[in-house]
């Protein structure tokens, strides 16, 4: 195989949920292209690399320094959503269930990873919870070992500036928003328990 076509096999299958053969077989559509989807894709991604950055307020991705959540006034309604990352984000978002703000913490508390409070962005969720009058913080983090741990050390760092709640029925334990149907999201979210 072409050491160059073999590098780029090897790039994509290191991208999360790509194995080894839909990495093979999205190389080999784009090189066998004659649109010139490859050029364009490789276009996007500079230019996406070289511009989009995490927000400064909420850490969701974007192309300035505050995202569009964070700039949009009509979710200032004092509710914040505390997610691991963007696609949770967008999966919230998909369903319509919530219009509020949301703090994207960038992954779980996990002595097994070896991931410890100083990996994840949220040394600024107090100051957030002040400055916008965060009157209920709603944990919507994988019902996880990790996921709860996570929730209740945020909740230890800012325990009684602000009502706490989590998703309630319908998140099994174990389970993922990104493998959650729009309608059980919403029950999770209508649904919600104080903490």
């Amino acid at each position: 195989m072409n050491s160059k076509i073999e590098k780029l096999i090897k790039q994509f299958a290191k991208l999360p949920r790509v194995g080894g053969r839909a990495a093979q077989r999205i190389v080999l559509a784009l090189l066998q292209d004659k649109t010139g989807r490859a050029a364009m894709l490789a276009a996007a991604l500079i230019d996406a690399a070289e511009t989009i950055k995490p927000c400064s307020i909420c850490g969701c991705l974007a192309d300035s320094d505050v995202c569009e959540f964070c700039r949009d006034m009509s979710r200032a309604d004092g509710r914040l959503c505390i997610v691991r990352d963007l696609g949770d984000v967008w999966t919230i978002e998909k369903s319509g269930v919530f219009r509020g703000r949301y703090h994207i913490i960038g992954g779980l508390l996990s002595a097994a990873a070896g991931t410890i409070p100083e990996d994840l962005n949220i040394s600024n969720i107090p100051a957030r919870i002040a400055d916008e009058k965060i009157a209920e913080v709603i944990f919507a983090l994988p019902n996880t070992v990790e996921g709860k741990t996570t929730q209740h050390f945020i909740i230890n760092k800012v325990q009684g500036i602000a009502r706490f709640s989590e998703l309630a029925s319908g998140v099994p334990l174990g389970g993922d928003l990104d493998y959650i149907d729009d309608g059980t999201l919403s029950i999770a979210f209508d649904e919600r328990k104080q903490i």
